[in-house]
């Protein structure tokens, strides 16, 4: 069977690739640590779960509006305006099936061959894909350890050129954790005006941020018709399965999403988003019980990664991830995780996964127990004291 050649395009996640390979370890009778999957181990809360099966109850199984339920736009919109500085009507709102839908229709309605796209690296794979995929090119702005995994907001001015259609910023981001600063988002901001060049920020872990309150870019005056928020339920409810995630947009954007869910997926499952419904009006306790967890396991892990030889870790500012610096291994990305993994049956992630800017690096997810970290750090500084010998 003849392939369209658009499918070599495409990339993929590596979590998924290695989550196999750690369940074919499984398999053959060994105890894998999995750190590779970028998902909250909690249940979704209770309340959630009850709303989501009163739905099914009350007959939301069918077809619906392709950019969402009328109520569930007007509490994304609500949520929106509460906590970004933004006033958002609810025609504005996209609801998807998953949040990757709105990163994925953003880069298919403004890239076309010919033009650039501005992208972090280390970052979210789909966001290089999609651009490829799109025929436009992928412009990376390397995010360094010096910077808290920030960008340099000169080199991105000098990445921006008359073709640039698109600038995506991930804060707090996958895979480094980082947390772009508040006159870093200001900067960006400044040029995304000054070039009138539309920005997609992913803010995906939104509430997943410790010490401090979270910044949006949306904070600074001018980016009303240039902005698209990308975020959704997965990481701060724990629906991952659940796949319900939206979009806030320029109005006159909304037509053509609308076009995209008709031609891809119809729309969103009803059921799902009275439950996305009960997640935003209900009690969000469990939001904060969750992010305390993670809090106590980033230090943990931070921590241990730091007292392993040829190891250090920065203390990342978000997400569940940490995003340890291993150049002192003097082996490749790859090399180490694939060691951890066979040899020490810890499930993680190269670097090199996340893009060029990302080798020398690996990608722990915390969202595991306590106990489970404890017992891969001890197989994580055994792999490392063996490929040191």
């Amino acid at each position: 069977m003849n392939v369209a050649n658009r499918m070599n395009l495409l990339g993929t996640e590596s979590a998924f690739d290695v989550l196999v390979k750690a369940q074919g370890l499984e398999a053959q009778g060994h105890d894998v640590v999995h750190l590779e999957i970028g998902e909250p181990d909690f249940d979704t809360p209770s309340h959630i779960v009850e709303a989501g099966k009163k739905a099914l109850d009350d007959g939301y199984t069918h077809y619906g509006p392709p950019v969402g339920l009328p109520a569930l736009r007007e509490a994304i919109a609500e949520e929106i305006n509460t906590t970004r500085n933004l006033s958002v009507h609810p025609d504005q709102v996209v609801v998807t099936p998953g949040a990757k839908p709105i990163m994925y229709y953003t880069i298919i309605a403004l890239a076309q061959a010919g033009d650039e796209v501005i992208y972090p690296n280390p970052g979210f794979p789909i966001y290089e894909s999609v651009i490829r995929f799109a025929d436009a090119t992928p412009v990376p702005v390397p995010l360094t350890e010096d910077r808290g995994f920030s960008l340099d907001v000169n080199q991105l001015r000098d990445l921006i050129t008359d073709k640039t259609r698109l600038i995506i910023v991930n804060s707090p981001q996958n895979p480094t954790g980082g947390v772009v600063p508040e006159s870093d988002l200001k900067a960006i901001a400044e040029v995304a005006v000054e070039h009138n060049i539309p920005v997609l920020s992913d803010e995906i872990y939104s509430r997943l941020i410790y010490g401090d309150t979270f910044h949006s870019i949306t904070a600074y005056d001018g980016l009303e018709n240039l902005i698209f928020i990308l975020d959704g339920f997965s990481k701060t409810y724990a629906m991952t399965g659940w796949r319900i995630g939206y979009g806030v947009m320029p109005s006159d954007l909304v037509p053509h999403f609308n076009r995209l869910m008709v031609n891809s997926n119809s729309c969103t499952a009803a059921f799902t988003q009275m439950a996305a419904l009960a997640a935003l009006k209900g009690p969000q306790d469990s939001v904060d019980v969750m992010r305390e967890e993670f809090r106590k396991r980033r230090d943990i892990i931070v921590d241990g990664l730091n007292a392993i030889p040829g190891i250090t870790c920065p203390t990342p500012g978000g997400a569940f991830y940490a995003f340890p610096n291993i150049t002192g291994l003097n082996k490749s990305s790859q090399e180490v995780a694939d060691f951890i993994l066979n040899e020490g049956h810890v499930a993680c992630l190269a670097g090199s996964d996340f893009g060029v800017y990302g080798e020398g690096y690996l990608r722990f997810s915390y969202a595991n127990s306590i106990e489970n970290i404890q017992k891969a750090l001890e197989r994580i500084a055994q792999c490392t004291a063996q490929l040191q010998t």
